[in-house]
């Protein structure tokens, strides 16, 4: 598996393939919380300045995607505080290239990049529906940190965060 940075060329693809990955949790949740996560998903929000768009490559073929925004940056449109760390969002892998460790390398590569950075630590937020990524995340060493939890949508669905220390 190869990790790169994703070329401006690939973005549609990219974004196309995050919306399907995500597309499991339409069924359970709420409509108009998933019609505000696939806006978010599927937005140029992975074009910001200083974001990056990084990928895993498989055989020749985007597996996954992830994007890490710099610190102090609105990584989520005004829903949570801008951090002093690097924020990890939109981590998605093609359900043909599930349980491959595609996730796992395009974290490990966030954390690379956040300590080649400087940073002290680098942080995510994921829907509380999303049990097997949580599980990930703190299986690598993410603690919870509910005080910058948030709830986009008003409907009782948390966007739950969480932080690894560098």
């Amino acid at each position: 598996m190869q990790i790169r940075d994703a070329a401006p060329e690939e973005r549609a693809f990219i974004r196309e393939q995050r919306l399907d990955a995500y597309r499991e949790h339409a069924q359970s949740i709420p409509d108009g919380h998933w019609r505000a996560l696939a806006r978010a998903i599927g937005s140029e929000a992975d074009a910001q300045p200083g974001a990056e768009l990084i990928v895993a490559e498989a055989d020749g073929q985007i597996a996954g995607s992830v994007v890490l925004f710099p610190a102090n940056t609105d990584a989520y449109d005004g829903h949570a505080d801008k951090q002093d760390y690097p924020e990890i969002r939109m981590l998605a892998v093609a359900p043909a290239h599930r349980g491959k460790g595609a996730a796992s390398a395009l974290i490990a590569e966030c954390i690379r990049r956040a300590r080649e950075s400087g940073s002290r630590a680098v942080g995510l937020h994921t829907g509380e529906f999303m049990k097997d990524a949580r599980q990930l995340y703190e299986k690598l060493g993410f603690e919870r940190l509910p005080q910058y939890d948030f709830q986009p949508a008003d409907d009782g669905i948390t966007v739950m965060a969480f932080r690894l220390n560098l």
